[in-house]
């Protein structure tokens, strides 16, 4: 297998599997801006953790753009190797074939870095999602009468995971999703979640703020004073100590704890409810 031969084939299959790419990723971005709401957006309302679920279809979709574009390469190179593709550089001196090589060898290592890239985020979204689902799920098993869960709820301080409203109370609940190791027990200690292993500490600095903007959000759209309790849900983990009373620390088995966790001042007058829900409804629909 001569050099010529090599630069040939592989000058021909990257050139082709680049414009393939390009294509393939210009009709995966019109697919997803035309036509790409659901149907009948304006009755259907966010799902639990509807935001992890589009973002992995998207990289479910440049996975799949990823791969088809190795397996171009792989047939295209096979192709213009037996073919010939040589006749591409017949009498070039062997540095810059050589060259040649170098930068093919560069963007395909750069593919490859990509694709793991993809793949690696995907399996991170994955396990977000299942997690955002895990508590979704058990939150609307407890909520009954006038009580409703709503999901993926937007402020200017990010994205509030669950919002359960009700006339015992407001609750916004935030998951935070961590693969678990030997000791599965989390502690809430100040203004961090204390995990076994200490590169897995989580501040929830924002999660606090995304609590405190709600309120205040609830507290204009009503005109007057209410509370919204903060809840971090930690699906797989134990829960153990927790010293800050300004938040109710679960996981996907105890989130029901949280229907015991309010006093008088948390009531709502059916009024509010509806306000409230009637707001919520709006802003969470798919069209939104």
């Amino acid at each position: 297998m001569d050099i010529e031969a090599i630069s040939g084939a592989a000058t021909v299959a990257l050139t082709s599997t680049v414009v393939f790419l390009l294509i393939a990723k210009f009709w995966s971005a019109l697919t997803r801006t035309v036509g790409s709401g659901p149907r009948f957006a304006d009755s259907i309302m966010h799902e639990a953790a509807q935001r992890f679920r589009d973002e992995l279809d998207k990289l479910s979709s440049s996975q799949s753009i990823y791969l088809g574009g190795a397996l171009v390469f792989a047939m295209l190179f096979a192709a213009a190797y037996l073919l010939q593709a040589q006749a591409l550089f017949a009498g070039y001196p062997h540095w810059q074939l050589y060259l040649q090589l170098g930068f093919l060898a560069l963007a395909l290592v750069f593919a490859a870095y990509q694709l793991g890239s993809t793949i690696l985020a995907g399996r991170q979204v994955r396990f977000q999602r299942d997690a955002n689902i895990a508590i979704g799920h058990q939150l609307h098993q407890i909520s009954s009468g006038v009580t409703r869960v709503y999901h993926d709820v937007e402020t200017t301080a990010g994205v509030v995971d669950h919002v359960v409203v009700g006339q015992n109370g407001i609750y916004a609940v935030n998951v935070v999703a961590k693969h678990g190791g030997k000791s599965n027990v989390v502690r809430l200690s100040d203004n961090a979640l204390q995990f076994p292993n200490a590169k897995l500490q989580h501040s929830i600095v924002d999660i606090a703020a995304r609590t405190s903007r709600l309120e205040k959000d609830f507290r204009k759209l009503l005109g007057h004073k209410i509370r919204v309790r903060s809840v971090i849900a930690v699906p797989g983990w134990d829960i153990g100590e927790q010293s800050s009373e300004q938040h109710l620390l679960v996981n996907e088995r105890n989130v029901a704890m949280l229907r015991g966790w309010r006093d008088s001042s948390d009531h709502l007058l059916n009024e509010d409810v509806d306000a409230l829900q009637k707001h919520l409804t709006a802003k969470c629909l798919r069209s939104a």
